[in-house]
This record gives C-alpha cells, sequence and structure tokens, in this order.
C-alpha cells in the first residue's frame, strides 16, 4: 500500500469511526509506539510539570515570609491568610489561560502550547523574584505580585491538561498508567526541589536574611530552569494521535469551537470537574497548606515542618510509581475508591497523630494521607485525557481541569485557613478531606468508566509491541469500546437537524400564506 492510498485509506477509517460504521480493526489501524519516543514525550512534559510545581513549592514555604514582605501593615496573625489569598486570586486566571491554550492545542498541536506555556509560566516566576517588597514601593509590590501570580495562572491554565493529553497520545495503552504516573513524578521532584531549596536557604541564612532578601532566590532560579524546559519540549515529536486526527480534520476542513465542546461533550465535562475537585483539594491541602499548618497552628517551627514535608514527599515519588503500575493490572477506579475510602477512614487519626507535638507522630501522620493520595497521582494523569475524544481532548480537559481546580483546589488553602482561624479548630482540615472524599465515592461509582488498558476515547489501540496486534484484532468489539457513545452522538445530530430542518420548512411554508 502506498504512502497516499494509506493516508487515503486511514482517514476514510476515521470517517467510518465517526459514523459508528467500524466493527472491526485492521492491522493498520493500531498504532505501534515507539518507547524511546515515549520515554522523551515522559521526560520533556514531566520537566516542565515540574517547574510550575518548584513555583507551588517555592510559594507554599514561602507564605510566611512573603506575608510579611508585603503585607507588611496587615495584623500578623492575618497576613498568611492574605498570602494565601493572592495565591488564590491567581487561579481565576487559569480557566482562561485553559480556553486559549486548550483550543490553541487542539487546533496548532500538543507540542507547541506546552513550550509556550513553560516560557511564560518561567517569566512570570522569575518576576516575582525582581518586585520590591512594601516597605520600597508601598501598596504597588501586592498589585505587582497579583500580577505575577496571574500571568502564572494563565500559562498554568494550558500546562497541566496539556501534559496529561501529550504523554496519554504518547504511550501504549497498557502501559498508560505507569508511564503517565511519571508526570507526578514530576510533580513531587519540583516541589521537592522548590520546598528543598528554601529550606537549605532557611537553615543557611536564618529568618531574618531570608526575610530581607533571601526569599527571591528561589524565584531567580526560575529563569534557568524554564530555557532548559523550552530546549527539550521543543525537541518533541508531535503525539501520534493528534497527528492522524490533523489529518482528517484538514480533509473535512473543520474545527472544533467552544459550542461544540459545550453542547456535545457536557457529560464528559461535568465528570470531570467531579473528579478534578476531589482530586486537587486533597493535592493543595497536603502539598500546599500543610506546611504553613505545622508551623503557625501546630507549632513546630517553620524549619521543622519544611523537612517534615520534604521527607514525605521524597517518600511518596516510588508509591506513585506503583499506583501507576498496579493501575494498569486491577484498574484505576479499584485503586481510586480504595483511596478515597481509606482517607475518610485516617484523616482524623492522621490529624491527632500530628496535634501530639511529636516529630515522628507528626511524620506518620502526614505520611498516611500522603501515600493515599499518591493512589490519585498514580492513575488520574491517565484517566482524565481517557473521558473526552481526539479532537476535543486538550481543550475540553484544560477547561474543566481549571475551572474545578480554580474553585475547589486552589482555594483550599485559603478556606481551610480561615476556617481553623475562624474555629480555633485545627482538626478542621480533617473534617473538610472528609467531606471531599464522601463526594468523590459517588462520582467515580456512578460516572467514571475503568479505562486501564483500553484505547482512548476517538483512538485506535496503541500497542508497545506487534506481537499484541493480533490479539486486538480477535477482541476488536473490546477495543473500541466508545463506539456506542459516537453513534449516539451522531443519532443526537441528526436529531437536531432535522429538527432544524422541519423548524425551516415550517417557517417558508408560514411566510408563503
Amino acid at each position: 500500500m502506498s504512502e497516499k492510498t494509506s493516508k487515503i485509506y486511514g482517514i476514510k477509517r476515521r470517517y467510518d469511526v465517526e459514523r459508528g460504521q467500524i466493527e472491526k480493526l485492521t492491522k493498520e489501524d493500531i498504532t505501534v509506539v515507539d518507547n524511546n519516543i515515549a520515554k522523551k514525550s515522559i521526560f520533556g512534559t514531566s520537566l516542565g510539570n515540574a517547574m510550575e510545581w518548584f513555583d507551588f513549592g517555592i510559594y507554599s514555604y514561602l507564605a510566611v515570609t512573603i506575608g510579611k514582605v508585603f503585607f507588611p501593615e496587615i495584623d500578623p496573625s492575618a497576613q498568611l491568610i492574605y498570602a494565601f489569598a493572592t495565591f488564590a486570586v491567581a487561579f481565576i486566571a487559569r480557566p482562561i489561560g485553559g480556553i486559549v491554550f486548550g483550543m490553541m492545542g487542539d487546533r496548532l498541536g500538543r507540542k507547541k502550547v506546552l513550550a509556550i506555556t513553560l516560557i511564560m509560566m518561567a517569566i512570570a516566576t522569575l518576576s516575582i523574584g525582581l518586585i520590591p517588597g512594601y516597605a520600597t514601593i508601598g501598596a504597588a509590590a501586592p498589585v505587582l505580585l497579583l500580577v505575577a501570580r496571574m500571568i502564572q495562572g494563565f500559562s498554568t491554565g494550558g500546562e497541566y491538561a496539556g501534559a496529561m493529553t501529550f504523554i496519554a497520545e504518547s504511550t501504549p495503552d497498557k502501559k498508560r498508567g505507569f508511564m503517565s504516573s511519571g508526570l507526578e513524578v514530576g510533580t513531587l521532584v519540583g516541589f521537592i526541589a522548590g520546598s528543598g531549596l528554601v529550606t537549605l536557604l532557611t537553615f543557611l541564612l536564618g529568618s531574618e536574611t531570608m526575610l530581607e532578601w533571601g526569599w527571591r532566590i528561589p524565584f531567580l532560579i526560575a529563569a534557568p530552569l524554564g530555557l532548559i524546559g523550552f530546549y527539550f519540549r521543543s525537541h518533541l515529536e508531535e503525539t501520534p494521535a493528534f497527528q492522524a486526527m490533523k489529518e482528517s480534520a484538514n480533509e473535512r476542513k473543520q474545527q472544533t469551537s467552544l459550542k461544540h465542546i459545550f453542547t456535545e461533550h457536557w457529560r464528559s465535562l461535568l465528570i470531570c470537574i467531579g473528579v478534578v475537585f476531589f482530586y486537587n483539594t486533597i493535592n493543595y491541602m497536603i502539598l500546599t497548606y500543610m506546611p504553613s499548618y505545622l508551623s503557625e497552628q501546630l507549632g513546630f517551627g517553620e524549619t521543622k515542618g519544611l523537612v517534615l514535608i520534604l521527607f514525605v514527599m521524597i517518600a511518596m515519588i516510588p508509591f506513585v510509581l506503583a499506583m501507576g503500575y498496579w493501575g494498569d493490572r486491577i484498574g484505576r477506579n479499584r485503586l481510586i475508591k480504595g483511596a478515597l475510602i481509606g482517607t475518610i477512614v485516617l484523616s482524623i487519626p492522621a490529624f491527632l497523630m500530628m496535634g501530639t507535638g511529636s516529630s515522628i507522630l507528626a511524620f506518620l501522620g502526614l505520611l498516611t494521607l500522603s501515600c493515599l493520595f499518591t493512589a490519585f497521582q498514580g492513575t488520574l494523569p491517565a484517566a482524565l485525557p481517557s473521558f473526552f475524544f481526539t479532537e476535543v481532548r486538550y481543550g475540553s480537559l484544560a477547561i474543566t481541569y481549571n475551572v474545578s481546580t480554580s474553585i475547589f483546589g486552589g482555594t483550599t488553602p485559603l478556606i481551610v485557613a480561615w476556617l481553623v482561624k475562624a474555629t480555633n479548630n485545627s482538626m478542621l482540615p480533617a473534617y473538610y478531606l472528609i467531606t471531599v472524599c464522601v463526594i468523590g465515592i459517588f462520582v467515580v461509582a456512578l460516572f467514571v468508566k475503568e479505562t486501564a488498558g483500553r484505547s482512548l476515547r476517538g483512538s485506535y489501540p496503541a500497542v508497545e509491541d506487534p506481537s499484541e496486534i493480533k490479539e486486538i484484532l480477535m477482541n476488536s468489539e473490546e477495543a473500541l469500546w466508545w463506539k456506542e457513545e459516537v453513534r449516539e452522538r451522531n443519532e443526537r445530530a441528526a436529531m437536531k437537524e432535522k429538527i432544524s430542518i422541519l423548524g425551516s420548512q415550517q417557517k417558508n411554508v408560514g411566510n408563503i400564506r
């Protein structure tokens, strides 16, 4: 089969899939993934994600210091709340960035957009380190801080969703969970690097010097890290799923619109928002709020609290990879529901251990919650992209992920800090986690389909070795598990078209009369 014939054949097959007419696969439909390219994709995207969480790490660990530098006129007991408010307000820009970069990613390609978001993030983080404090320029200081955080939020809107999409489309179906878990390893490495740097600088320079100028150093390091990440991302290859979709889209001469996403994929949008709700609420509770909770509420002292979280995050890395591995084998939904139930049962004991004042017990309490959280980190980066079809995957995931993160995740440190202060109850974070997990079980049990080992929605199967093709061809019905959704969608579209035509005909008849 010639290259031209093969291309025409492939486009025709895609048309047939969209019409719900493909019953069996052929050998040519199945993508054999190059392992070297897949590993390169994982490294490039994970590096950018590490950059994002490097910023979150240094901001979280410097929240108390930032409050003193930029809000010195405010009551010291409320400075932390204002620092977290600045952190949370930036999340307003995330959905906007998600829409802009998500639509760009579905039209121009995943690779190009991921390079742009990384550079924007690096510039914004660098800018924070260059802003004069309140003592120097007054009220302009917190305003400039807010602007820099808004730019960070805007760029982050296209970052994580794009990274998840890129890895999901570049890896074989049976190893998608394990390989996608590398993205969350990047999250932890970035957070560890940021928090570790702050911890080291605090130990070497002391609190006074950190308050004076030392806090700027971690933000200034963002520039060289951004350039390194940009280099690796600019040398990635576009995903096979996007390339295949783009060929078909070029033939059809049409592009996906926001209206199409909201009218045709609204159910998947709502399910994704529900999943990201519990995922990122727990995420920001453990990784962003806990350092300040340990130092401000439990009195562990700034350095000791930072060190405890740092060791916990290092211990989390092998658990994340293990969860990704087992999610591919026994199913991601099982692990997710198990971790949600575990968090409900163990949240109160974990926070009671932290409240004893013992460093060992506090470490064990943190480790308990963090290990349960790794079940989400190891499975959801592979599960979330599977909610959407290829032509809308980046845009839909970017919109839903960032809307849910902005409303629920980014506000978690602010809400919990306010609740603890208002009630003077240090157990409020445990009750908050329990409530979130109860809602999470309901969402996963009723609405999330198991996709471990399966192809992404709207994509043909992807394998690591050609020897797997025979087995897939023998079970093509299972391989194209999503085709019933395509048929239902097309039936709805046909019905809408008939109603529209009928309405036009009736209108014309009325005009004639």
